[in-house]
């Protein structure tokens, strides 16, 4: 396998490609990423040491230097995780997400089409020795109310600039699996957290809102429900979904553990009260609700009964075990947190 990895300098990405590295069946693996503000090679150290790792800085908006790397590196399976991914963000500027989210998709679709499918090329193969695996969310969805789950099946039905543009390269890769063949399998994920987690996104701004001991802001009414996946769950999911899932197959991938983004921040503050007491404790003083975001969903819940019983895999992680870690690694990682940041900045 001649895997590539898109957007492995990024939070998923990077845990992705610690959980892969070392590997024997992996015979060269490649992360392309633009090193956007999200993407740092500050959450890679140590994978140059590995023989079988190769980093390119390329942007998947860019066709000709995609084309390159598919065919320079002689890719047989691609794990795409390259996009804009926060929905702030989406709101206030979605032309990044349609021309990375989309364009960038297709942009590679058509790299890996014409480098497996062309007659005349010599890294046409057959659906199994190829997989093209697009890494999605649970926001296409949109929004539900207080019972019921996704499935595989759940009509599409995105509410922001992020989860649309996600929702229409899923359809992309959908597309190219029944006009053209391509072997694709797609995966819809519940919210990450973890390590190496960008410093905008819900976690990472309460911890380090209460390490500076200023406000911690929360949306609205604090009621809006998602259901959490520790990443490194989710990097084994990936791996088993594109290893092992049918050809043109979609697997749900969800943590089983429900919260209310209230009761996240409260149980945030009483772990810093914990773990960090030279900060002063009574945490919970600082929650400070702010206005809600546009067009804000209500509730996500996944069923990854499907990956479950068709892969046999389930969460190793309770989410008070995986938050009490990730905890702990933002206060023990504040070096990280600054570089990024400052990198940001640059």
């Amino acid at each position: 396998m001649n895997l590539l990895v898109t957007g492995g300098a990024g939070f998923i990405g990077s845990n992705l490609i610690h959980h892969l590295l070392g590997r024997s069946d992996i015979a060269k693996l490649v992360n392309l990423d633009a090193l956007t503000y999200a993407g740092h090679l500050a959450n890679l150290r140590g994978a140059e040491a590995h023989a079988n790792y190769v980093f390119e800085r390329v942007d998947i908006r860019d066709k000709a230097e995609v084309v390159r790397v598919v065919r320079q590196h002689t890719i047989t399976h691609v794990l795409h995780l390259a996009a804009e991914s926060h929905v702030d963000r989406s709101i206030s500027g979605p032309g990044d997400f349609i021309s990375t989210n989309i364009v960038g998709t297709f942009n590679l679709l058509e790299a890996v089409r014409d480098a497996w499918l062309s007659p005349s090329s010599e890294l046409r193969g057959s659906s199994a020795e190829r997989r093209f695996h697009h890494v999605s969310t649970d926001e296409v969805f949109g929004s539900l109310g207080a019972t019921g789950y996704f499935t595989e099946t759940t009509p599409y039905a995105p509410n922001s600039p992020y989860s649309a543009s996600k929702a229409s390269s899923d359809l992309l890769v959908r597309a190219y699996h029944h006009t053209y063949g391509l072997p694709v399998v797609m995966t819809n994920c519940s919210n990450n957290y973890g390590p190496f987690q960008f410093p905008e996104k819900l976690i990472p701004v309460v911890i380090q809102s209460l390490i500076a001991r200023r406000a911690v802001p929360v949306y609205g009414d604090g009621l809006n429900v998602r259901d959490w996946l520790f990443v490194t769950d989710h990097c084994e999911a990936l791996w088993q979904v594109l290893t092992r899932g049918q050809n043109g197959d979609t697997y749900n991938i969800g943590g089983h553990n429900e919260w209310a983004n209230i009761c996240i921040v409260e149980l945030i503050c009483d772990l810093v009260d914990e773990l960090a007491p030279q900060f002063g404790g009574n945490s919970r003083q600082l929650i400070t609700f702010v206005k809600d975001r546009a067009g804000h969903d209500r509730r996500y819940a996944i069923d990854a009964a499907k990956i479950e019983r068709d892969l046999g895999w389930k969460p190793a992680y309770t989410f008070e075990k995986g938050i009490r870690e990730t905890v702990r690694w933002y206060l023990d990682h504040q070096p990280w947190v600054e570089e990024v940041k400052a990198a940001k900045k640059g």
